[in-house]
């Protein structure tokens, strides 16, 4: 599993893009994980699934409410990773008016979650194969900090705890 120290793992997440801008075409764009979070300092935040209760009524609604605040602390990106395809991701983001302050990446085969080792098997809930909830901060693509949740709850991966350490590195 992906700790504290470590590179984000290799791999690309999609993004749906609703306008075509600096090389990126309308709809779904592939981006490499390394080569996006290379300079950057990245909130990351990982979440069961799109349009699920707790991810749509506080986690993601967290972070798009506190996205300000994440700049202030020197963030430049927020990201909200869940094994779901673009175009669901790209609805979602629309519906929690996410543009401009999360980014809604989509890692709809679950391949770059795997690699961090951050699933979450919800088979038995008509679910499949998941992202964990969780949360990271990330400075040029490396780990500084990381919370995985307990399967079921919503209790240090939210934006208020990620952005109070986030804060704190800033010093």
């Amino acid at each position: 599993m992906l700790k504290v120290g470590d590179k984000l793992p290799a791999g690309s997440l999609q993004e749906y893009i609703e306008v075509a801008g600096e090389g990126c075409a309308i709809g779904p764009n592939a981006f490499d994980v390394a080569q996006s979070a290379a300079g950057k300092t990245i909130a990351l935040f990982g979440l069961p699934g799109a349009y699920t209760p707790g991810c749509s009524l506080k986690h993601l609604p967290g972070y798009v409410q506190n996205a300000e605040a994440f700049r202030a602390a020197g963030v430049d990106e927020i990201w909200c990773v869940a094994v779901n395809d673009a175009f669901v991701m790209g609805a979602w983001g629309r519906e929690q008016k996410a543009g401009g302050k999360v980014r809604m990446m989509a890692d709809g085969s679950a391949i770059w979650t795997k690699a961090a080792g951050l699933t979450l098997d919800l088979t038995t809930k008509g679910m499949g194969v998941r992202s964990n909830r969780y949360s990271a901060l990330v400075v040029d693509g490396v780990v500084k900090v990381l919370h995985v949740e307990d399967s079921g709850k919503l209790e240090v991966s939210g934006a208020e705890a990620l952005l109070a350490q986030a804060q704190a590195l800033r010093g």
